[in-house]
């Protein structure tokens, strides 16, 4: 599929996980991609993929901290103007922290609502100028199933993914006359660098009986980041055409 020539599309998060594949998935379908993340040495790997694919000629890679309102007004003017314009904004740029609920520190709070919730505004603030200038303009948010679904020790996290679900539903509304559709993709039993022991760092006596909830019903244990990468380029492209204010589940039935 080809869905993607001519199309202009600005990635956070694209130096890992889901950000990561999103941009390969892309570029796979001819679209013309910058990706942006705070993670320098996964932008290279993700360089150093596309220049294996062939893909190279169509990637910029930025680093960029989206928490940063002044970083994030450069980075967007310069994605911008590398890419001629924008068509589609992915934010998929995030981070997962979890601590016991009377122990998360109001520093650990900000952090997280920092980067998730704030630093997806902040995206979509400076980029909307462009994307309304642009060619069937869509924004595709990332949301979790966290937002709806109960994940122990994972309360501000789930706090950000549920205040991105209500800004997309606000987005969708309040520009759909200017032809811009905003969706909102909710991952769960992802693997990724997010999910990893990494990611999201459980507290020492984590009662692990609270999980029991959170495994797949399709019985395969997680999927792999391309699994959410092809619904987001799907979201993206003509095939999307008639959704917008709402959210994707993507979860292998983990909350049927």
């Amino acid at each position: 599929m080809q869905r993607y020539q001519g199309r202009r599309v600005l990635i956070t998060g694209g130096g890992s996980g889901i950000g990561q594949a999103t941009v390969h998935r892309i570029l796979a379908e001819g679209g013309r991609v910058v990706a942006v993340d705070v993670n320098e040495a996964g932008l290279k790997a993700t360089a150093e993929r596309a220049a294996a694919d062939g893909t190279a000629d169509r990637l910029t890679t930025a680093v960029l901290d989206i928490s940063d309102e002044a970083a994030v007004a450069a980075g967007v003017a310069a994605a911008v103007t590398a890419l001629g314009g924008l068509d589609v904004l992915v934010n998929a740029a995030g981070i997962l922290r979890s601590e016991h609920t009377h122990k998360t520190s109001l520093e650990l709070w900000n952090k997280i609502v920092s980067v998730n919730l704030t630093g997806t505004f902040l995206m979509i603030r400076e980029s909307l100028p462009a994307l309304l200038a642009g060619d069937g303009p869509v924004i595709v948010n990332f949301s979790s199933t966290s937002a709806t679904f109960a994940h122990p020790y994972m309360s501000a996290y789930a706090a950000t993914k549920g205040g991105i679900q209500a800004m997309t539903h606000s987005l969708a509304a309040e520009y759909s006359k200017q032809g811009l559709r905003a969706v909102s993709v909710a991952p769960g039993s992802i693997s990724s660098d997010m999910t990893s022991g990494t990611g999201p760092g459980l507290p020492e006596d984590t009662d692990w009986s609270l999980f029991t909830k959170l495994a797949p019903a399709l019985g395969q244990g997680f999927a792999g980041p391309e699994t959410v990468a092809g619904v987001v380029a799907m979201l993206g492209s003509e095939d999307g055409a008639f959704i917008t204010g709402t959210e994707i589940r993507i979860d292998g039935g983990t909350h049927y």
